[in-house]
């Protein structure tokens, strides 16, 4: 008897979740894996595999089955689609996979999921696609090329290439899909470097220094993170680099308050609170219950006394936190062109016009939040994306609107591989060209 669900019927359940009702792919992916943690590791990974591949080369897997069948992608049923694309994907990027077991387990996951009469459909389709590899024809326009070869929408591309050459361009393309370790930090002030590679190993698991911080780690070769000794009792954290280095540039002094004014899911502030060493105060805060809860859990985790997570709307100003904050986080809603890799299905969910919108959305909270700042405090500007609009620009415009403030040189923060690349007095980190995420910071400081 075989088992009640296989992988390939929860790949097709998470695709269908973040396709046809908007989940978040990492949000979908987590639940899953959560949900099936008695799976073993293959198969945990054939399911991450398989939906993160899927999604990262959705316009290249499209454009592969529009040359293959007769009915097109955007007029398939949900459920035949997010199969075939699944399937074209396994064919072109899963050599482990044999062709005939993946058009076979399509055509029983069609039958099983009630599309019996669309079995020869789906078999036709994805035997043309298995034998046709040779006779694809691909785009010759540059631009539609650059966007299926890395299944990047066209308006991003065309974003990029007002501001960054060529090269650059298709660096990045290929870094975000590009499989990466796991980066993390270690709470010093929980545990030293040393006692915490000493645990790594002992669990054998494979980790190298990264290059920017001391503190911080690229690890591999493990199943489950819930599973690492050490992770629930707050010794170490999953972080980004480029998000590490927020805190490392803010450079908190000790007994320092410190307000974040967008922090879920609360690595920054918990950073900041590991970099006081058990002294002064920082204030998490978000919008909505949800992102505070999701602060609250990694504060209780980590066990740190000196952080608060609070429920405020960061466009409005709280009267009593005026010229109180030595340190004011503005880590900003933005449009994440630069997580890509991380978050796969954003630049399918993400327009054109949101750019702009998301652009006067910081200005309206920048605007809003420097008032937290004491005389001699500082307030730091960072987002995940790589955009002007979002980035420089908002650091121009507060400048000129805000005289009060001046930029802080970065470099004594920055170790030597990034001092060089400090333009403007800002930090724009770029994916690819970079060992982070798109990233960009701006350190203000205000005037005595």
């Amino acid at each position: 008897m075989g088992k009640p669900i296989n992988e390939r019927e929860i790949v097709l359940a998470v695709l269908l979740e973040i396709t046809e009702h908007g989940v978040y792919s990492h949000i979908a992916l987590k639940n899953v894996l959560d949900k099936y943690q008695y799976l073993d590791k293959k198969e945990r990974a054939f399911i991450t595999r398989v939906t993160d591949g899927t999604l990262e080369h959705m316009i290249e897997l499209d454009y592969i089955l529009n040359q293959f069948s007769k009915v097109k992608v955007r007029k398939m049923k949900p459920v035949i689609r997010a199969i075939l694309r699944s399937g074209v994907y396994q064919l072109y990027y899963m050599d482990t996979v044999p062709d005939s077991a993946v058009c076979n387990e399509a055509v029983k996951l069609a039958v099983k999921k009630g599309f019996g009469s669309l079995r020869g459909f789906v078999n036709g389709v994805l035997r043309n696609v298995a034998r046709g590899r040779e006779t694809i024809r691909w785009p010759e326009d540059p631009l539609e090329a650059l966007s299926v070869k890395y299944s990047m929408p066209k308006w991003i591309i065309e974003l990029w290439q007002k501001e960054y050459d060529p090269q650059t361009i298709e660096t990045m393309l290929a870094d975000f899909q590009k499989e990466k370790p796991v980066t993390i930090r270690c709470n010093t002030s929980r545990i030293s470097t040393e006692k915490l590679e000493e645990m790594f190993e002992e669990q054998g698991i494979f980790f190298e220094h990264h290059p920017y911080l001391p503190y911080a780690y690229k690890i591999s070769r493990y199943d489950h993170l819930g599973e690492l000794e050490g992770f629930w009792q707050g010794l170490f954290t999953v972080q980004d680099i480029s998000s590490m280095l927020v805190a490392s540039i803010a450079a908190p002094d000790k007994d320092a308050y410190v307000i974040d004014v967008c922090a879920a899911p609360g690595g920054k502030a918990i950073h900041m609170a590991d970099l006081l060493c058990g002294t002064g105060q920082v204030e998490a805060r978000d919008l909505t219950e949800y992102k505070v809860g999701l602060i609250q859990e990694n504060i209780d985790r980590m066990q740190f006394g000196n952080i608060v997570a609070k429920q405020v709307d960061a466009t409005k100003l709280v009267e009593e936190s005026i010229e109180k904050a030595d340190v004011v986080i503005a880590d900003l809603p933005c449009s994440g062109l630069g997580v890509l890799g991380k978050k796969t299905d954003l630049k399918y969910k993400t327009e054109k016009e949101q750019v702009e919108q998301l652009a006067a959305l910081q200005r309206q909270i920048l605007d809003t939040v420097w008032k937290y700042v004491k005389p001699n405090g500082s307030l730091i500007y960072s987002t995940c994306t790589i955009t002007p609009q979002e980035n420089m620009e908002n650091v121009k415009w507060f400048l000129k609107n805000h005289k009060e403030f001046v930029l802080e040189p970065m470099e004594p923060y920055l170790c030597e591989a990034l001092q060089a690349q400090v333009k403007s007095g800002c930090l724009q980190l770029l994916p690819g060209v970079y060992d982070s995420d798109g990233f960009f910071i701006a350190k203000f400081r205000r005037k005595e």
